[in-house]
């Protein structure tokens, strides 16, 4: 019995030692050894060997492209604007050493500097600034945080800011002012295209034949609306003007006084009281 564990016992321990010096790192992922405590090497994906009696595996991790996601944060911009941004980075490991020798938690680091820069860029814009100039924040973004993160043997691919929103009371009075400018345009536009319109009118009346009579019937019509208006008016004080204030300025207004004509508002010819003079026939 005696001869046959000495047999077997050891066999058992090289069988045991034989298996845990045989690792397989999945693809995409790397492995870091330490022999008696201290770095030794980085283990590739594959079918890979160690001694088990001096190596330890410490940490297998991937080194493709990851997703980290900062949520809203509070920043101040150049004009002193609270505002609340958030944004997606995009990372990946390229030396698996430095990422977990140098950091003591990576994505935390990364969580911090990311917030830090970000506060930063926007602290040196105006708050209208910052609507506008989203692409370029993400590039100020990566270059700071490609040069930051060298060290810890990560390097930031990507960057996007996703929302930028003010306070809510900010947020209220940027739409009163916008608003206010919406209407601002429309009134110029209304004022541009009634000076046209009146234009055309003019235009219009003064090549017609009978324009003193054109005249007369619009004036009278907008007359009419404008007192049914003033009488709708629960407010309004009404003040009946009769026709003729207004036939008379429409003569004025389409300067026909040296037509001649009645009809056209010329002057009448008179004779004098006393009749015609001694000699007329």
């Amino acid at each position: 019995m005696e001869p046959f564990l000495a047999v077997i016992v050891p066999l058992a321990v090289m069988i045991g030692c034989a298996v845990r010096s045989v690792k397989i790192i999945t693809q995409g992922n790397e492995a870091l050894v330490e022999r008696l405590g201290k770095y030794h090497c980085t283990l590739e994906p594959g079918l890979r060997f160690i001694n088990p009696l001096i190596d330890t595996v410490v940490l297998e991790d991937t080194i493709a492209e990851r997703v980290l996601e900062i949520k809203p944060q509070q920043a101040i911009t150049k004009d002193k604007v609270a505002l609340t941004v958030d944004a997606i980075v995009y990372w990946r490991v390229m030396d698996l050493e430095k990422a977990y020798y140098n950091v003591e938690d990576i994505e935390e680091a990364l969580t911090n500097l990311i917030l830090t820069t970000l506060r930063s860029e926007i602290g040196i814009l105006e708050l209208e600034e910052t609507f506008a100039s989203r692409k370029k924040i993400n590039k100020a973004l990566l270059k700071e945080l490609d040069d930051d993160t060298e060290r810890w043997g990560v390097k930031v691919t990507r960057v996007e800011v996703q929302e930028i929103k003010p306070a809510a009371s900010v947020q209220e009075a940027m739409d009163l002012q916008r608003a206010a400018d919406y209407k601002k345009q429309a009134a110029i536009l209304e004022a541009e295209g009634t000076v046209e319109s009146m234009k055309r009118l003019s235009d219009a009346i003064q090549s017609h034949p009978n324009s003193r009579e054109v005249m007369q019937f619009l004036v009278a019509q907008r007359y009419v609306d404008a007192s049914q208006k003033l009488g709708e008016s629960n407010n309004a004080k009404i003040i009946f003007m009769g026709s003729e204030p207004l036939t008379q300025s429409v003569a004025e207004l389409i300067g026909d006084s040296g037509s001649g004509s009645p009809h056209a508002g010329g002057q009448n010819r008179s004779v004098p009281a006393d009749g015609p003079k001694n000699g007329s026939s």
